[in-house]
This record gives structure tokens, C-alpha cells and sequence, in this order.
């Protein structure tokens, strides 16, 4: 991409060094088939999540139309256009879960970490989530922390899981 349209993407320094790398994982892949997907992931994981202006350039540097980068974007659960927080707390809302107890669990979580679902916590900490299903339906309700499992989970013991993250 020309320096001076990089340039004015970049906020610093050390953004321009995530941009470079991001080009450079798209050298690698862009001849690829169906390389996409992969690029994003990549991408995200370089840069914590996937705003408008990565889109953009992965657009450009790909010779993609934006529409098609920004849909697959917007299409995956996995993917992120907003910041994530360090960890990410995803509560099972599967059947067993939700009817033992999953949603006390949302509620509970909204108030202790005072968002919403699908936000991040204002310190970057946390980012909650729902999951369809976690696969601990004999253990429910149950949830997640950064791929920890945490079965037959109460409201009462959130803040300790809580506490040691």
C-alpha cells in the first residue's frame, strides 16, 4: 500500500508495525484460494480485533471490493469489530443450561461487570458473550473464561471466578 495512505491509517508507530505485519501475512496468503478467512484471523489476532480501517486495507492490499471483506467480517460470530477485552467470558445458553439456570448467570455477569452482552468492560478486562453450547450439559449451567470451563456454576460464585482473573 503506498506509505502516505498507511501513513494516515496508522495512529502511531507502533499501529504502522501491526499494519506491516498484517501485509506481510497477506504476501503469504493473498494467492491462496479462498485465503480470506485465514487473512482475518490472522489479522485480529495482530491487531486485537478488526476495525473499519484494517478492513480497508486488507481490501486494498487483497484487491478485494471492501463489501466482500467487511461481509465475511460482519458474517462470523469469531470475528470482532470492536476491542476485546483480555479475557473473554462466554456464559452456555444451550438448552440444558438456560433451563438450569444459564440466564441467572447473564444477569448476575451484567451487574458485576457492568456491561452488556457483547460489550467489554470499561478497564479492557473482560468482553462477555453468550455460547450456544460448550459441551458440559451434564455439569450445567456452565460457562467459560478464555477457554477454562466452569460447571454447575451459581450466581453466588462469579465473584470468585472473577477474582482470579
Amino acid at each position: 500500500m503506498n506509505e502516505v495512505i498507511l501513513k494516515v491509517l496508522c495512529e502511531d508507530e507502533a499501529e504502522e508495525q501491526k499494519f506491516d505485519q498484517i501485509a506481510n501475512v497477506i504476501d503469504l496468503y493473498k494467492k491462496e484460494r479462498g485465503s480470506l478467512i485465514q487473512i482475518l484471523h490472522l489479522a485480529q489476532e495482530i491487531f486485537g480485533y478488526l476495525p473499519m480501517k484494517v478492513q480497508k486495507f486488507i481490501a486494498h492490499n487483497m484487491g478485494l471490493p471492501l463489501s466482500e471483506v467487511s461481509g465475511v467480517v460482519t458474517f462470523y460470530s469469531f470475528f470482532s469489530t470492536q476491542p476485546r477485552g483480555k479475557h473473554t467470558i462466554r456464559v452456555c445458553m444451550g438448552t440444558a443450561c438456560y433451563v438450569r439456570g444459564g440466564k441467572k448467570l447473564v444477569e448476575r455477569l451484567q451487574e458485576l461487570l457492568e456491561t452488556d452482552l457483547g460489550g467489554t468492560t470499561e478497564d479492557g478486562k473482560f468482553s462477555f458473550e453468550i455460547a450456544r453450547c460448550i459441551g458440559a450439559c451434564g455439569l450445567a449451567p456452565a460457562m467459560m473464561i478464555d477457554g477454562e470451563v466452569y460447571k454447575q456454576v451459581n450466581p453466588n460464585k462469579l465473584e470468585s471466578i472473577l477474582a482470579e482473573y
